[in-house]
Parts: C-alpha cells; sequence; structure tokens
C-alpha cells in the first residue's frame, strides 16, 4: 500500500468554501437519524394491581381517589413519560447534503488530513501488518476513516479490529465520517467512485 498522488482533485468538490453552518445541519440530521426511542414508562393503565378505590368517596377529609396508581402516588403511572414510539426523524435536501460532503472534503484536504493509496489489498492479510501500513501513511493512530471502491468481506478484514479504524463504501461517505474523524483515507477507486457520485 504506498501513496498515490491523484492526477487532478475536482474543485467543485474539493475546493469548496467553508460553510460551518451547513456543516453543523448536516451532522445535526445524521445524529439525529441514528436515534432510537427505547424509553419507555407506564401510564396509570398499563401498572399492574388492583384497581379498587383507596378511600371512600366522602367524610375523610381527604381528596376523593380511584385506585392508587394515579401519577401523584409513588408507585403509580408516569404522567408525561416517554411513550417509546417519538419519532426523532429529520431531512436535509438531496443538494444541501452533496454541498455539505462537498464542504467537509474540502476543509480535510486543506487541513492536510486527506490521504490517498493505490490499494488497501495491498497492506497485507493480517491485521497487525494492516495497522503497520496504516501508521507508516499517518502521523499516529489517530481515528481514521477507510474510504474503500468496493467493500468486501475479503478487503475489510485486515482492519476491522483496529479499534482507530471505522470502514465506508464511497457511496456511504457522508459529512459526519468526514469530521468525526482526524484523518480520511482513500484509495485509488473508492475516489474515481466519490467524483462519479457527484456527476
Amino acid at each position: 500500500m504506498e501513496i498515490i498522488k491523484p492526477k487532478k482533485l475536482p474543485e467543485e468538490i474539493f475546493g469548496v468554501k467553508l460553510n460551518k453552518k451547513l456543516l453543523s445541519e448536516a451532522v445535526r440530521v445524521f445524529l439525529a437519524n441514528q436515534r432510537r426511542s427505547r424509553a419507555k414508562t407506564k401510564t396509570r393503565a398499563e401498572v399492574s394491581g388492583s384497581g379498587r378505590k383507596i378511600w371512600r368517596q366522602k367524610g375523610t377529609g381527604r381528596a376523593r381517589h380511584g385506585d392508587m396508581y394515579a401519577n401523584i402516588f409513588v408507585g403509580g403511572g408516569v404522567a408525561f413519560g416517554p411513550t417509546g414510539r417519538e419519532n426523532w426523524k429529520r431531512t436535509l435536501p438531496k443538494k444541501k447534503k452533496e454541498k455539505a460532503l462537498k464542504v467537509a472534503l474540502s476543509q480535510k484536504l486543506k487541513d492536510k488530513e486527506i490521504f490517498f493509496v493505490d490499494s488497501f489489498e495491498k497492506a497485507g492479510q493480517k491485521t497487525k501488518e494492516a495497522e503497520k501500513s496504516l501508521l507508516t501513511i499517518l502521523k499516529n493512530a489517530a481515528k481514521t476513516t477507510l474510504v474503500f471502491g468496493k467493500k468486501t468481506p475479503k478487503s475489510c478484514l485486515p482492519f476491522r479490529n483496529i479499534p482507530w479504524v471505522e470502514i465506508v463504501g464511497a457511496e456511504e461517505l457522508n459529512p459526519y465520517l468526514v469530521l468525526n474523524n482526524k484523518y480520511l483515507v482513500f484509495e485509488e477507486e473508492g475516489l474515481e467512485k466519490l467524483i462519479n457520485r457527484f456527476k
């Protein structure tokens, strides 16, 4: 696996002006769409137990009540708690998504945190060999996104167990993956696919 210098990087992908507001919006939408509703509380209708009236209606001097599962009692149902059906989904127009990715890539290139290699398959078949190959390219073992042209179990296997490496295909790349990791490493085929994706 050797570093290569691409002939010419398209200016419309790798030379876009920084737009922090757009990047922030794209990341927020991406993270919101990863969110799942797992929290769930029981309402007074769902708490199991007797429905017996806890004390008589009149003559006790206390407020009238039905069963003991009202939300004001310990062990009662919860009012306005999470239902497990919350919808966190957000959308971003296609043109905005594309521009946000271009802005993120342009910034990475400007910061000299993008590397291009001929092929990841040349890194070897063992995790130790693959990690050593990556460290000869990168400055340190910081969080890194590897962009594959074609993700196959065989090509991904050597990198899969490296804790600071994230593997993606060129069609899966998004602003969050670019910005969340320190370095971005493209293989030649991955770069071609990315350029074609914008065409």
